[in-house]
């Protein structure tokens, strides 16, 4: 989908899809963040990319990370921002750990 020739109307109803949308496998997915998964507007773009490099998934959840990699690879992140708003903010992806040296022990 070309965004040039998308309408208003189109973009929102896009965007509202978008935002009820979760990942529900993988790395980002039900079994490591229930209970639904990520949404795949708070994906990593580095989790995108590798699907933009090997294929998006079939069906009209790849259809949504496609479009949500175009919105990102452009810049327009913050698009997603009043979704985000509406949930409670940005999706708590979990930290990773710091590795704690100890010498002595």
């Amino acid at each position: 989908m070309d965004f040039t020739e998308i309408d208003r109307e189109d973009f929102r109803n896009l965007l509202m899809e978008i935002g009820g949308a979760a990942i529900p496998f993988g790395r980002f997915g039900i079994k490591e963040y229930p209970p639904a998964g990520v949404p795949i507007m708070d994906l990593p773009m580095e989790y995108l990319a590798w699907f933009k490099e090997r294929g998006f998934p079939k069906g009209r959840l790849g259809e949504l990370m496609e479009q949500v990699w175009e919105i990102k690879a452009v810049g327009m992140d913050q698009v997603f921002d009043p979704l985000r708003q509406a949930r409670g903010g940005r999706f708590p992806l979990r930290p990773v750990r710091k590795r704690v040296f100890r010498a002595g022990d």
